[in-house]
């Protein structure tokens, strides 16, 4: 009773507060939302005449994508997110550009899309001197550094000059490829298609490190890997390139990044690289007076400790819940993903056992996967045996060394002789634990034919 007849009273002059602090906030908000207003308002791009009739001519701008997390990335859903993303809707919302996008595996792929002109625009290319002759590049968005990425357990590397007489790998036309070359001849300079392979050569010694982009290369777990110093004197800006005879292009897109309000790009950079909660919940809070700061916490401590734990216990099962929904999913797309492999697939962990396939695997050996789960290869019945002892034997010497294998060979399987590409690849938990080895082949005369 004592409880009751202070806390009804404490309630009534608290809601009081809040609906007088609410009052306030509201009078204010028809102006702050007035102002968003006349900003979209002032960022739309005025046009000329040959822009116009350009646009017209060309009503879709084909984007060559290649994955870069935060920057441009495919959801679980299949559809391109992102940074650049975000600023090529808003591009379009200010200009009437409709963006499609094409994906590529690979930088060189994407150059390649530019060169021949099957695409119009890139958004994650870095600017150099090989690239200006090819492409024209917009006015600078934003940008990072470039960082080493080296083995862990050996000393960071700190400049170019440290990699002297040393295996430095790189994906095919990065950046600055062409500068470590002309400038830095001591280094052994290794191309390969991707970052990840890249990465995987670090990861297994065969170089002694790898240069990312500062921001993505933070994205991944280290495992074996440790970020170096940033390399001195370099930049990689944001930009949008485009290929050359596209000048209507080019103009529409600077007009768009000069039009594009400040505080607008600061929030879509926020969103993806870090900060905006922090931001926004701070700013919340900065817009009320200290009074009712004050009545939102007395509120908190009388009106909520009565629901705490029915609440906490309802959240806690929600959120496991959903984790689980969100596993399913996961794991769902991981065998969609598989499945859609045209070459065969597997997955194994640390002796060996088949933890996965794909169809094109169980096509291959003419078996289902139910027969040869948790078996090695050396226990089922899907190649000669001689075939099968070489192969269990390949991996679980790879595993000891952890190297990773991308090459050609014969191999007798039971319909015969076949000449494939084999690539097995160690593979890590989040922590740096070595899991197993995934891994795959492709038959290079059924490619041959179809080429």
């Amino acid at each position: 009773m004592l409880f009751t007849s202070v806390f009804k009273p404490a309630m009534r002059w608290l809601f009081l507060l809040g609906i007088m602090g609410i009052a306030q906030w509201g009078g204010a908000s028809p102006p702050t939302l007035q102002e968003r207003g006349k900003s979209v308002a002032r960022s739309t791009v005025v046009l000329d005449e040959q822009e116009l009739r350009w646009m017209a001519s060309h009503p879709r701008v084909v984007v060559t994508a290649l994955e870069y997390p935060l920057y441009l990335f495919k959801d679980e859903h299949g559809h391109w997110t992102g940074l650049n993303s975000d600023l090529l809707k808003r591009i379009s919302d200010m200009t009437g550009l409709q963006f499609v996008y094409q994906e590529s595996f690979s930088t060189d792929q994407m150059l390649a899309h530019l060169e021949r002109g099957s695409a119009d625009l890139s958004t994650t290319l870095s600017m150099n001197e090989e690239r200006r002759a090819l492409l024209d590049f917009s006015h600078a968005f934003g940008g990072a550094g470039w960082v080493f990425v080296g083995q862990a357990g050996v000393p960071p590397v700190q400049s170019l000059e440290d990699l002297a007489k040393r295996v430095l790998v790189l994906p095919t036309r990065h950046a600055l490829e062409a500068m470590i070359r002309r400038d830095y001849p001591s280094i052994e300079l290794r191309s390969v298609k991707t970052r990840a392979e890249a990465r995987a050569w670090v990861e297994s010694g065969e170089a002694y490190a790898t240069i990312e982009n500062e921001i993505g290369a933070q994205l991944f777990p280290s495992g074996r890997l440790q970020l170096g110093a940033v390399v001195p004197g370099k930049w990689d800006g944001d930009y949008l390139a485009v290929r050359k005879g596209r000048p209507q292009l080019l103009s529409i897109l600077n007009k768009a990044l000069e039009a594009f309000p400040e505080q607008e790009l600061r929030a879509i950079r926020l969103k993806w690289l870090g900060g905006t909660s922090t931001s926004q919940a701070h700013g919340f809070w900065q817009r009320f007076d200290q009074w009712v700061c004050w009545g939102m916490f007395v509120v908190s401590l009388f009106g909520l400790l009565s629901l705490l734990w029915n609440r906490r216990l309802a959240v806690v099962v929600r959120q496991r819940v959903e984790a689980q929904r969100n596993l399913r999913d996961q794991l769902a797309f991981q065998h969609a993903l598989m499945d859609a492999m045209p070459d065969p697939m597997f997955v194994r962990d640390l002796q060996g056992r088949l933890i996965m396939c794909n169809k094109s695997y169980e096509d291959a050996l003419s078996t289902r996967f139910d027969r040869m789960q948790g078996r090695q290869l050396i226990e089922v019945d899907v190649m000669p045996g001689q075939t099968a002892e070489l192969l269990h034997a390949e991996f679980m010497a790879q595993l000891s060394t952890r190297r990773t294998r991308f090459f050609e060979r014969q191999l007798v399987f039971k319909d015969g002789v076949r000449d494939i590409y084999q690539w097995t690849v160690p593979f890590y938990t989040a922590d740096g634990q070595l899991r197993g080895l995934l891994g795959g082949w492709a038959d290079i005369a059924r490619r041959t034919r179809q080429t």
